[in-house]
């Protein structure tokens, strides 16, 4: 049975090979000489006969209009068949537009007015992460990565090295200003995974050990808010009066009356 099917492949080879070099000579008979091969092909070889076929297809040997026969049927091929037809090229689907946080550069380059970096797969509760995200949200770059440098949280040096990269990609990527970029940070939860927490007299609970994902979008400061920031740091250096440097940061300003201070003082006074 084996030394059949090898016979019948050989012969069946033989008769497309010699329908090929026919093809060849003669413009245009090469479909109906592998037709009638592949037809009277066994069952089992006619793979071997359409893979033949599409490589005799793809040669440059056959003609145009032979491909052109062969993309009316709703066969594709990579020969470029329309090469004469004068069609307006139009842009990939896959290729999003440029939006309106999006620029164009002498260059041709695309200069995004945002930029962002992402972190995944935190291993920590995005209510903690997002107490040192709040801290820097709005300020400058420099003065987010100098917050973060003192502030005594873990989370800290995750959101430092989220905020480092996002201004290394604006800067090297996207041709930013580095000085001019203010932080915009959002938390999101992750996946949370369930663990068992073992209690007392053999009883057991669910633990869930959450996740969060980091995302930190910075962008270029407008000509309003860097005259604010100007105007902040004159503030820092005005002459404050006698009652005002008298208030120190960690006292705190007293708003409602001390409970029975009448009675205290009318006491003290009798006494």
């Amino acid at each position: 049975m084996a030394g059949w099917r090898a016979a019948g492949a050989r012969a069946v080879f033989r008769r497309l090979s010699a329908a090929v070099d026919t093809a060849r000579r003669r413009d245009g008979s090469v479909t109906a000489a592998i037709c009638s091969c592949s037809g009277n092909a066994p069952s089992g070889l006619r793979q071997y006969a359409n893979l033949f076929r599409a490589q005799a297809f793809t040669s440059r040997s056959i003609p145009v209009h032979f491909h052109q026969l062969i993309h009316n049927a709703g066969i594709s091929t990579t020969r470029n068949l329309l090469a004469d037809d004068a069609i307006a090229p139009i842009s990939s689907p896959l290729t999003p537009p440029l939006g309106e946080s999006e620029e164009t550069n002498k260059r041709g380059t695309v200069k995004r007015l945002k930029v962002q970096a992402i972190k995944k797969d935190i291993k920590q509760s995005p209510k903690k992460v997002n107490l040192v995200a709040k801290l820097v949200r709005g300020m400058r770059v420099e003065d987010a990565l100098l917050q973060l440098q003192v502030t005594v949280k873990r989370a800290a040096k995750t959101v430092y090295q989220v905020i480092h990269s996002a201004r290394a990609n604006a800067g090297h990527n996207h041709g930013l200003d580095p000085d001019k970029l203010i932080v915009e940070a959002f938390v999101g939860k992750g996946l949370y995974l369930k663990r068992l927490s073992y209690h007392a007299k053999g009883r057991c609970g669910v633990m869930v050990r959450p996740r969060c994902r980091l995302t930190v979008v910075v962008r270029e400061a407008t000509a309003e808010e860097e005259a604010k920031i100007a105007k902040l740091r004159v503030s820092n250096y005005k002459k404050l009066t006698r009652k005002e440097r008298q208030l120190m940061p960690h006292r705190l300003i007293e708003v409602s009356p001390r409970w029975a201070r009448k009675r205290k003082e009318e006491a003290g006074a009798r006494a």
